[in-house]
């Protein structure tokens, strides 16, 4: 099952596992985009459901899990990956705006999990799957929301997968760089090496096949993030001021 999969990664995520023989269940809230998905995948004869809920809402998602299992059978994988961005200076940056983000980029991902972790845990397999964010691991300029959000995914997945240690239960969270979608489209700030949406995908996928508990790609970048892990504060700000990566 997999979250937010009308659009992106999510649309593109679905048709590869489609591909792979994989049959998908598909959430998002534009019903017409996940019917289109629902014949692509079905044309790669393999099953695949859609439901349309809002993640944000706990027992919309909980429904949608259950239309899921009914049509195909348990969910053995959940790909938490709802989630939207934001490009605003922390004074500009509104409440309600914040609140969006973090709602749907992390209590998606709360409500996603509760809707099928139980179930996984009682057959003794699964796996739980975060879309997260090379974002996570420090803030960067004009995302507090953003970022904050993905530093707080990374983080639940992480205490979800100490949790369920020995329960047959696995947890990915997976950390990619800058993907060609609707999100990063027209936009003018630098992107560091910007990946094209099926290559991000096909290692999206691959990583959840070898169910590896983290991955970060690409490694170019992800190398200059962990640097800026352990730089001394002042020397990240001023690195981070001066090469910011949004608008």
């Amino acid at each position: 099952m997999i979250t937010g999969a009308s659009s992106g990664i999510g649309r593109g995520v679905a048709l590869e596992i489609a591909a792979r023989g994989g049959n998908v269940g598909l959430l998002a809230r534009r019903e017409d985009l996940l019917k289109e998905i629902v014949s692509e995948a079905k044309a790669r004869n393999v099953k695949a459901a859609a439901a349309t809920a809002d993640v944000r809402d706990a027992r919309a998602v909980k429904e949608a899990a259950d239309r899921v299992r009914h049509e195909l059978g348990p969910i053995d994988v959940l790909i938490a990956n709802a989630g939207i961005g934001t490009a605003d200076h922390a004074i500009k940056l509104q409440p309600e705006h914040a609140a969006d983000v973090i709602s749907i980029n992390v209590l998606g991902a709360v409500n996603s999990v509760a809707a099928v972790a139980s179930e996984m845990v009682a057959r003794g397999q699964g796996q739980l799957v975060a879309i997260s964010s090379l974002a996570a691991y420090r803030g960067l300029p004009k995302s507090a929301a953003y970022c904050a959000s993905k530093a707080a995914l990374s983080s639940y997945f992480e205490s979800v997968r100490i949790d369920l240690r020995h329960t047959g239960v696995g947890v990915t969270i997976i950390h990619p760089g800058f993907i060609k979608t609707a999100l990063t489209a027209g936009r003018e700030a630098k992107m560091p090496y910007l990946m094209e949406l099926d290559y991000a995908v096909k290692k999206i996928v691959g990583a959840i096949e070898k169910e590896k508990k983290s991955y970060t790609f690409p490694w170019q970048l992800a190398t200059i993030v962990r640097a800026g892990m352990i730089m001394p504060t002042a020397m990240y700000d001023w690195i981070a001021e001066r090469n910011s990566f949004r608008e």
